[in-house]
């Protein structure tokens, strides 16, 4: 049976990873939210006295399972390594990268950045970011629709709840985050390129 993570794969993920939690602890610092289920995990770990990285994780399960039936085996193991490193990076990194200040659009920029940049590192070595990520590039397989697009659909419904708990101000910066992710993911990634980690590396055969 074929491991399910090369060394080539493995680096892609970690560094993926590292920027996808980068973003994370952008936003947290700012008190700022995201989309998806880590931006789920954000607002909630607002409100409740629980962290960010036992959010995510408890949230993450039930789309985990929808992975491994969907796409199979090596992608929901992938993504399972994902999910519980984005926990814990997240957690850790909170601790080493602390701010004096931070001005909040700036954070929404860089964090969604560097948020976008980690996801497509993550999509193109065969996996996702967990949660609603992995119904998102589901959905780009089976329809063309792009998973940026997906994504940004469910970051408005977040968005809309966040405006419950959040001043106005916060969510337009969030708001601004989130387009920054998703319109990195949307320009810089297509479905073909997942597995690969190589642009034009997929149905079109190229080596």
């Amino acid at each position: 049976m074929k491991f399910p993570l090369s060394l080539f794969d493995l680096q892609g993920l970690f560094f993926g990873v590292l920027l996808a939690s980068l973003g994370i602890v952008f936003l947290k610092s700012a008190g700022l939210v995201s989309g998806q289920t880590a931006g789920l995990a954000l607002l909630l770990s607002y409100v409740l006295t629980i962290d960010f990285g036992p959010l995510f994780f408890g949230l993450s399960l039930p789309f985990l399972i929808l992975a491994w039936t969907q796409r199979g085996r090596v992608f929901a193991i992938r993504t399972i390594a994902v999910v519980i490193g984005l926990s814990g990076g997240s957690q850790l990194l909170a601790e080493l990268v602390v701010f004096d200040h931070l001005d909040p659009l700036v954070a929404a920029i860089c964090g969604g950045a560097s948020a976008g940049i980690g996801l497509i590192a993550i999509f193109r070595h065969n996996a996702s970011a967990g949660g609603m990520t992995i119904l998102a590039v589901l959905i780009e397989a089976r329809t063309g629709v792009k998973a940026g697009w997906v994504q940004l659909l469910v970051d408005a419904a977040i968005f809309a709840v966040s405006a419950l708990v959040l001043d106005s101000a916060l969510i337009l910066y969030s708001l601004a985050g989130a387009i920054t992710t998703n319109m990195i993911v949307v320009w810089n990634f297509d479905v073909e390129q997942s597995g690969t980690g190589r642009p034009g590396y997929g149905k079109s055969g190229l080596r």
